[in-house]
């Protein structure tokens, strides 16, 4: 979300900090008055407000206008924009909630430093409100597959200590996911659950996100840390976490309180700490990217989460569960799954995990020119193929090989998907495709189809 509503009352103003923030990709809506502004917010709540404290000819004034927001919109910081001479107003209105100020005449890098700053804090503040507006939707977890149930059985195991937990796993495996089903399952389940984006916060902000600040002008904006006290901090990707702030963590960790940036007094804090990374962080260590000594003390319970390759007996039911919800939320079309396409979906490969799912159901309920069932070839990343043409496309080294040698390659790719399917299940395989478990694996052995498999009682153990 980049919208940033613009409130002054001087046009030339207004225009100028519109075209510098749209050459900087953001979007921009203007208000010459306090009516217009409020408008403004009522239509769409904006990521960012940037204010004039003096509004001519206005029902209110820029102070007014401040209080209506934190009321109403909490979580949209506002930059307060001064005249010369009107500093004090300027800092009276920090002290009632307003982000920063910005004294005119100013200049476009030190508009800029301020105005990202504030957008962070309100990207910062939307995810937090979003976790905590999820609730128990937030904490669901769905899956019947062996892997899913065993990683299930984990996370409620370690949901009733208070011991620091590692998630690993693939991007997009449901690692957040997991987290927060421990949080609700835990003793701090009516506490915070905050989450530290450790990739997609910029380095030299790193410690003030997570520590807070403090000024005589500003007073105190508390971090994320205390912002977690008593309940759960979840650093996500903390393999991205920096250097320099690795320490800081780790003394956090040991001593349970920390200062402010620009603070002296000791911030006491009671945290329960959940990591994720998908990352081999053994050899972030051995490469001196992570330290031996935080990774130590956040890794005292690892837990594994399953790719979706490895869950593929949860694909139907994980597709089910999306359509439903997009037809809930978006109004999207409730379409069946039939087995072909339940089969197309098992065989392909998942690379992005639970999220590359998702995204392809949602894309095929977009595209849909129908509420008909998904079709195999609704799968694809063009759309379905010509309804003119029925014919198998075959590239040329298909076409110049003999019938035999086609064929075999035929068969050793279907055999192949088919096991994918199926996990390496070689039973579950035989029964789909129709022979004998003896005769697959004769089959398999013709075509040189013999590694990369586990037998059954290794699917039915679950190792």
């Amino acid at each position: 979300m980049t919208d940033i509503l613009i409130v002054d009352d001087e046009r030339d103003i207004r225009e100028l900090i519109a075209d510098i923030l749209k050459d900087e990709g953001f979007e921009t809506r203007l208000a010459a008055n306090s009516d217009e502004a409020i408008d403004a917010l009522n239509e769409s709540e904006p990521a960012l407000m940037v204010l004039d404290i003096w509004l001519k000819d206005s029902r209110m004034d820029g102070i007014d206008i401040l209080k209506q927001v934190k009321n109403n919109n909490p979580d949209v910081p506002v930059i307060i924009i001064s005249g010369h001479g009107n500093i004090e107003i300027a800092v009276a209105a920090i002290r009632q909630g307003a982000y920063d100020f910005i004294e005119k005449p100013f200049n476009i890098d030190q508009l800029m430093v301020v105005v990202n700053r504030a957008m962070e804090t309100s990207r910062l503040r939307r995810e937090n409100s979003t976790l905590r507006r999820g609730g128990e939707r937030a904490t669901e977890m769905l899956g019947q597959s062996v892997a899913f149930k065993r990683l299930r059985d984990n996370l409620d195991k370690v949901a009733k200590s208070n011991g620091r937990v590692m998630l690993s796993g693939e991007p997009g495996a449901g690692k957040e996911l997991a987290a927060r089903y421990i949080h609700a399952h835990s003793p701090r389940a009516s506490s915070p659950f905050i989450t530290v984006p450790c990739a997609s916060i910029e380095p030299e902000r790193m410690e003030e996100v997570l520590f807070g600040r403090e000024s005589p002008e500003r007073g105190i904006e508390k971090g994320l840390l205390e912002q977690a006290h008593g309940g759960v901090i979840y650093f996500d990707e903390v393999g991205d976490m920096p250097l320099g702030t690795q320490p800081k963590i780790l003394r956090v960790l040991t001593e349970q309180q920390f200062s402010r940036a620009g603070g002296t007094d000791r911030v006491r804090v009671d945290l329960r700490v959940i990591s994720s990374t998908n990352r081999d962080l053994l050899a972030e260590i051995a490469a001196g990217r992570f330290r031996q000594e935080l990774y130590d003390r956040l890794n005292v319970v690892p837990v594994a989460v399953p790719s979706l390759a490895d869950r593929r007996d949860d694909i139907a039911l994980l597709a089910s569960h999306f359509i439903a919800q997009f037809h809930a939320m978006q109004g999207l079309p409730a379409r069946e799954l039939p087995e072909e396409t339940i089969a197309a979906l098992q065989s392909m490969r998942w690379p992005g995990n639970i999220r590359q799912l998702r995204n392809v159901i949602e894309r095929v309920l977009i595209l849909a020119e129908g509420n008909g069932p998904i079709q195999p070839t609704e799968l694809e990343p063009q759309g379905a193929t010509p309804d003119n043409s029925d014919a198998l496309s075959l590239g040329p080294q298909i076409t110049a090989m003999a019938l035999r040698e086609a064929r075999e390659m035929f068969e050793r790719e279907y055999l192949l998907a088919q096991i994918n399917r199926f996990g390496g299940n070689i039973s579950r395989t035989a029964q789909f495709v129709g022979m004998e478990r003896s005769a697959l694996h004769r089959k398999l052995k013709s075509l040189g189809v013999v590694g990369g498999m586990r037998n059954d009682e290794e699917m039915i153990a679950g190792k």
